[in-house]
């Protein structure tokens, strides 16, 4: 019995499209990258956007051509959501599956945090995302299934110094997501957001460099300062983070969650 679940909790879920369509933002590297392969591994056409074409390019070769759709563009510009999405559905169909992974962190004390700063953080990591679920919801809900998948942090749980308008940002799209849950929850639309800690990814190594600049400390040192943040005394994985959100696809019942993947340093 134990095995027949498992089985059942692995399989691709049933979607209308066949194959299913997803649509994952900040697909050039990282855990977008590695979310876009899972899904295609699991049977999903899968359309990449991010700023760099190129690092779309080499994620659209581990994808696989026949399975994915390159579309550059920035989430800063306000249009980029629905030109996006229109691109994606002029190509294959509406979306099955959005991963809204696009994001970034900057840093600066609170009393020198500038208007611009706080204003980029809110939009690159909380409008963006509510501008590409907007545009998605309607078709979800007519075809009664769909998923939302937002990449949030740790950072949307507790506060960290001199991050916080990042912190703010993050805080901000675990409550859209709930939210969004909340009201689709009896159409067969689920949205969750997955709240990792530092990953083993560039961002984290921009994080690691941003130390040494203002401690001194060498690479070694800062990158150990960050890897003691989680109880297990390591980095996160791209794989680990994958894992859940593939989790929220396949699962229907995980819904309005924000779902830590960070070894243990909020239990919540």
């Amino acid at each position: 019995m134990r095995l027949d679940l498992r089985r059942a909790l692995c399989q691709r879920p049933r979607v209308p499209s066949d194959p299913p369509i997803a649509l994952v933002t900040g697909a050039g590297r990282g855990i977008g990258r590695g979310v876009a392969v899972r899904l295609a591994h699991e049977g999903y056409r899968v359309a990449l956007t991010a700023r760099s074409e190129d690092q779309l390019r080499e994620t659209a070769a581990a994808v696989g051509a026949d399975r994915s759709l390159v579309l550059p563009g920035d989430m800063l510009d306000p249009a980029t959501p629905d030109h996006v999405v229109g691109q994606v559905e002029a190509a294959w169909g509406p979306v099955d599956v959005l991963v809204a992974n696009a994001g970034a962190g900057e840093s600066a004390p609170i009393a020198r945090m500038s208007d611009e700063l706080w204003a980029r953080q809110l939009e690159l990591n909380l409008t963006a995302p509510f501008r590409c679920v907007r545009r998605v919801v309607p078709h979800m809900v007519e075809q009664g299934w769909g998923r939302i998948v937002v990449l949030a942090s740790v950072a949307a749980k507790r506060g960290e110094p001199y991050i916080a308008a990042y912190t703010a940002s993050k805080h901000g799209v675990l409550g859209l997501t709930r939210s969004v849950a909340a009201e689709l929850a009896t159409t067969g639309v689920t949205a969750n957001a997955v709240c990792p800690a530092y990953v083993d990814t560039p961002m984290t190594d921009r994080t690691v460099a941003m130390i040494e600049a203002q401690t001194g400390r060498s690479s070694e040192q800062a990158r150990r300062i960050l890897e003691r943040k989680q109880p297990s005394g390591r980095l996160i994985t791209v794989a680990e983070v994958v894992e859940a959100v593939w989790a929220c696809v396949a699962n229907g019942g995980i819904n309005g969650q924000g779902i830590n993947v960070d070894g243990g340093a909020v239990q919540s």
